[in-house]
């Protein structure tokens, strides 16, 4: 789908002209001179369900999230202290919206490939709003059990910041194909330590940003840090007497995720098992922001 209709779009082609519309300025795209261009019209309407499912889902959850907040607003059901916050979490869901649709347009010039930053930015978004909305529900649940305690408080604090790091070098792997590369074994890449293809730029630090290599080097190692930070929290807690399911459900989650991923590159990105990973990265930030919440003091 190389247009944006946010109103108009919602229904897919309805008639033989509409599709043969639609298809034609897709042979106008970078990704049908370049890489799709065997495509005829039978094959284009295969891809475009994908990507108008996804962008009917995007409205259906907007409408859903907008309808409720209407009513209960007019009716002064909002509890105190709550408007602006729901209305703030409506204007980031219509950002996501045009997120996207900036997301997609990177592709639409001379790659036919989207830019891994934009990707990074459009799924950080979403994980944020879904962060925002799980703490200001669990803001409203009178029943949710705290155990304040500042330094857990702030070991989480810093779990946190590297999981989200985590999830954005993720993204980036996702968005350069990274993990298509040097798949073979881990933690070692083609049998060393620091892949010799790594260094292809100047400075060498823009190789961790631009370079597939560099950037599942780092999301490796970011994958690390943050299992490693999260068992300290689990064994932290312990010895702090908090014994709390969602403080073991952390340390499990967090092991698997990383399993999750190991898989994921030695399956050389088995479609299924990606999704898995990133459900995972969900997941472990649901399970760390509940902990997190947890030893607010």
């Amino acid at each position: 789908m190389v247009e944006w209709r946010p109103l108009l779009g919602f229904l897919p082609p309805m008639n033989d002209t509409e599709w043969n519309r639609v298809y034609e300025l897709y042979k106008a795209s970078p990704e049908f001179e370049k890489k799709h261009f065997w495509m005829n019209l039978h094959d284009f309407k295969q891809i475009f369900f994908w990507e108008w499912l996804h962008r009917a889902l995007g409205r259906i959850i907007g409408l859903a999230y907008a309808l409720p907040l209407l009513w209960f607003w007019i009716r002064k059901q909002i509890p105190k202290g709550y408007g602006l916050k729901f209305f703030g979490m409506f204007i980031l869901g219509s950002l996501q919206g045009l997120m996207g649709w900036y997301m997609v347009k990177s592709g639409l010039v001379d790659n036919p490939y989207v830019s891994h930053y934009r990707l990074a930015a459009h799924l950080s978004l979403a994980f944020l709003i879904f962060g925002l909305l799980l703490w200001l529900a669990l803001g409203l649940n009178k029943n949710f059990k705290t155990t304040p305690s500042r330094p857990l408080h702030i070991h989480t604090t810093s779990a946190l910041i590297i999981l989200t790091i985590t999830i954005i070098w993720g993204a980036f792997t996702a968005g350069l194909d990274a993990g298509l590369v040097y798949n073979e074994s881990f933690p070692k890449m083609g049998g060393h330590w620091i892949p010799p293809t790594l260094h292809q730029y100047e400075p060498y630090w823009i190789n961790l940003l631009k370079t597939p290599e560099g950037v599942q080097f780092l999301h490796r190692w970011l994958a690390i840090a943050t299992v490693i930070t999260i068992l300290g929290l689990w064994a932290h807690a312990i010895k702090r007497g908090v014994s709390k399911h969602s403080t073991h459900a952390l340390a499990i989650i967090a092991v698997a995720q990383m399993t999750l991923g190991i898989v994921t590159l030695l399956s050389q990105v088995h479609l299924p098992i990606a999704v898995a990973h990133q459900g995972g990265a969900l997941i472990l930030l649901t399970t760390l922001l509940v902990n997190l919440k947890r030893f607010k003091a």
